[in-house]
């Protein structure tokens, strides 16, 4: 029952706060933000679960109650965690409280709907690092969409409506295409299986449940369920070439919001490749790996110097973290135990990075109302501390050793060099990371040219040291990016066990 305590309790949250007055709901808000990560911690704790909760492993903290039949199959209320989904949750519930104490500054109008908002994203955003049946998974899925698409639409910058319209089509279109897959290979599972629970599908897929639909061979069925998904769920990473909608994104919502969007939201389409592709079809995964390891390198290279080429210091972040799922993705493919654990270890730790560098250059914004790179030099004589924090979340991009990026991207390269399921693998990999180098070439420029050198930006009012509340998180996030890159196996172990499954399914002796 705590899985539905916590989940019903940021529902109820983010009512709560809808309700109150503009003129506390921030307060309101970061204190009930507070309790869904004492819960999580509560969770972490008590966390005893062995193996992977789609294949067979068990299920910390499960809760299963039925709830519907659709098209003869069963629809429960089905949660429970794992430990690919433990980590994304404490991450989640760690993210949000920070991400509404850093809207203290710039939000300043309808408090009381933004604060809720957050909340509610928080709700669903658990519920779909939570549920293990589909249909319930997809409600939530699709109701994160919700409050991300009013959020940058009416708190966001001058073009906020096209990138809140643009946002909603391209993923709405994306969880379309998805579900069409999927349902598609549930059907075509025929009386194999009983119900959407995602473990009793992975077990049928593997014992070789599917069945000629419409005439489509069960193959070819597998490998077209396996494409639809998988181009959905690139669309939500994102990487190249569904990656157009996120930039926009990034540069006209607000601090807050691009926090949760890099921090979290990225994190869905990369949790649900590993749920949905690489677990239950890692045959076609591994048919495929060659042209989705070029993918994740093409992301890496190109979302790099896509970066290199931008004047906009939030728009470099954005591009930096096309980059950074290109390694994620990467890490994937290899199915072998670090590449696989390493990539589920680097969205936690780019979820923390991103979510600094978006969060500094927020509070360096609200002191400049520039985010140009140039016209903010000499920033580090101005904003000292808010600008050590920002340059040590660039090293962090960097992956500099005892940073979080770096654990993660050192268990990926670990993983990828020589891997069995996946040919030319050390070419791969090496030219991910040549990725590095054009990472720290730009990310460095853009440090020495924004913050340093004379002082020659023109204001009616002095720039200082930011408030409190706004250096807080920040120091907190990077604390915790540190934390986690000195000590990785405070997640890596947990990952690792989760991961194993998903390596030991794909038909290559690894």
């Amino acid at each position: 029952m705590i899985l539905e305590a916590l989940i019903g309790f940021t529902f109820l949250a983010a009512l709560v706060v809808m309700l109150a007055p503009n003129a506390w709901a921030g307060r309101l808000a970061f204190a009930l933000s507070a309790v869904p990560f004492v819960g999580s911690l509560y969770l972490w704790s008590r966390f005893d679960a062995v193996g992977n909760a789609l294949t067979g492993g068990t299920i910390a903290f499960e809760s299963r109650y039925e709830w519907v039949e659709v098209g003869g199959r069963t629809v429960s209320w089905f949660v429970g965690l794992d430990g690919i989904s433990l980590p994304l949750v404490v991450l989640t519930t760690f993210l949000v409280p920070l991400a509404i104490l850093s809207a203290w500054t710039p939000v300043d109008s309808r408090q009381s709907q933004f604060y809720g908002l957050m909340l509610f994203m928080e709700a669903n955003l658990l519920g779909v690092f939570t549920a293990l049946d589909f249909f319930l998974w997809f409600v939530f899925w699709e109701a994160v969409l919700v409050p991300m698409y009013f959020l940058i639409g009416i708190w966001g910058g001058p073009r906020r409506k096209y990138a809140a319209i643009k946002f909603f089509v391209y993923t709405n279109a994306a969880s379309l295409l998805m579900f069409i897959g999927f349902m598609s290979l549930t059907f075509a599972l025929g009386d194999s299986i009983g119900s959407l629970a995602l473990p009793e599908i992975t077990q049928a897929l593997a014992d070789g449940g599917l069945e000629t639909w419409f005439g489509i061979s069960p193959g070819r069925m597998a490998m077209v369920a396996f494409l639809a998904t998988f181009a959905g769920f690139a669309v939500k990473v994102p990487i190249v070439p569904f990656h157009t909608w996120l930039p926009d994104a990034h540069v006209e919502a607000p601090t807050p919001v691009s926090v949760l969007l890099a921090g979290v939201l990225l994190k869905m389409g990369t949790y649900a490749l590993l749920r949905f592709n690489f677990t239950m079809l890692p045959d076609q995964a591994s048919a495929l790996a060659i042209p989705i390891a070029a993918i994740a390198v093409i992301s890496v290279v190109y979302g790099a110097m896509l970066a290199l080429a931008q004047k906009d210091l939030k728009r470099i972040v954005a591009y930096s973290s096309v980059s950074s799922m290109g390694y994620v993705i990467l890490g994937l493919v290899v199915f072998t135990e670090y590449g696989v654990g390493g990539a589920t270890f680097q969205m936690v730790a780019h979820g923390l990075i991103s979510g600094l560098m978006f969060m500094a250059v927020g509070v360096v914004y609200n002191a400049t109302h520039t985010r140009m790179v140039g016209d903010m030099a000499g920033m580090a004589d101005r904003m000292p501390v808010t600008v050590g924090i920002l340059v040590a979340g660039a090293f962090g991009y960097m992956g500099l050793p005892l940073m979080a990026g770096f654990a993660g991207e050192f268990f990926i390269f670990v993983g990828a060099f020589g891997a069995p399921a996946l040919p030319y693998a050390p070419v791969f990999t090496a030219l991910a990371m040549f990725g590095i180098v054009i990472v720290a070439g730009y990310l460095l420029s853009a440090m020495q040219k924004t913050l340093f050198g004379p002082f020659r930006l023109e204001t009616d009012y002095e720039i200082g040291p930011a408030p409190f509340h706004d250096v807080a998180p920040l120091a907190v996030l990077l604390a915790a990016i540190i934390v986690l890159g000195v000590a990785p196996d405070i997640f890596f172990e947990m990952i690792r066990d989760a991961a194993m499954p998903v390596v030991e399914g794909v038909s290559v002796d690894v």
